[in-house]
């Protein structure tokens, strides 16, 4: 018998139930992987987050070393300088300069959801008393691409121009304050990251950034690889009377940060050359 128009409407129910049915238990069985990740975590504290905010935690340091000794230990003219992010507010500059100062890097971004909110008064005031500077970049390697959080930062305050006295935009890669040490990334995985990231700076401003790590991050997180020594200049962070070995690939720091407080707001840092090598630098 040909069915009635009530027994059509009840398979076509019971179809459509089968089917939801269906497409609940893929949505549940694919579970959290296919969420969308949040870009920052749930926690997020950049105004915290510096440049050596968390090596003394990871690697300590020798309170005992005084800098005159570690200015003797080194070879050539050093430059003194200094970084500075949000957590310094505004600063003092003429002050920094009188003490010495001659070289500043300041925090411009972290991530893709944060600007330091005083980049202005520190870039443009450490400028305006006659210092070479540049911004530099908080990565979170887990929380976007190396491309997309160069671009943030390119338009964010990581430019570059040639006016001889604007540093190279810089990188900071260092311990997850956020959690796992390498941020969840293999050692390749790492690298291809950052080889992202300084290609498109480098793409966007004409210059590679210089990278800023230490060497028990560097040889955990990448392997100690050796690929960026001949393109991008190293800013070394180690609170000690030497710089200490290397990461793999550079024969020499460009830039030593060897405390986290001194004279100069924020961290303490030598240019490995007088001032015109300075110069040199920010001029290409």
């Amino acid at each position: 018998m040909p069915a009635t128009g009530t027994s059509r409407m009840l398979r076509r129910t019971a179809t459509a139930v089968a089917s939801a049915a269906l497409l609940a238990g893929a949505i549940a069985a694919a579970g959290p992987a296919q969420a969308a990740r949040p870009s920052t975590p749930a926690d997020f504290h950049p105004e915290r987050d510096y440049a050596g905010s968390t090596v003394a935690a990871h690697e300590g340091k020798d309170t005992s070393a005084s800098t005159a000794n570690s200015l003797a230990a080194l070879a050539v003219t050093q430059t003194k300088g200094m970084d500075v992010s949000g957590w310094q507010g505004n600063v003092a500059w003429s002050t920094a300069y009188a003490n010495g100062g001659r070289f500043a890097y300041v925090k411009a971004t972290e991530g893709t959801g944060y600007t330091n909110p005083y980049f202005a008064q520190q870039y443009n005031g450490s400028y305006n008393v006659g210092m070479i500077r540049g911004a530099y970049h908080f990565a979170l390697p887990n929380a976007s691409s190396g491309a997309t959080q160069a671009a943030y930062f390119v338009s964010h305050g990581g430019g570059w121009s040639k006016d001889g006295k604007t540093l190279p935009p810089a990188l900071d890669i260092e311990y997850n304050p956020y959690g796992a040490t390498c941020y969840g990334l293999s050692q390749a995985g790492m690298v291809s990251w950052i080889r992202d990231f300084s290609n498109t700076v480098h793409t966007k401003t004409g210059r590679y950034p210089v990278i800023y790590t230490t060497t028990d991050w560097w040889t955990t997180c990448t392997g100690n690889n050796s690929s960026f020594g001949t393109t991008n200049p190293l800013w070394i962070a180690r609170y000690a009377s030497s710089v200490g070995t290397l990461p793999a690939g550079w024969s020499y720091q460009t830039i030593w940060q060897y405390a986290d407080s001194g004279t100069l707001p924020g961290d303490q840092n030598y240019f490995n050359g007088a001032l015109d090598r300075v110069q040199a630098l920010a001029n290409g």
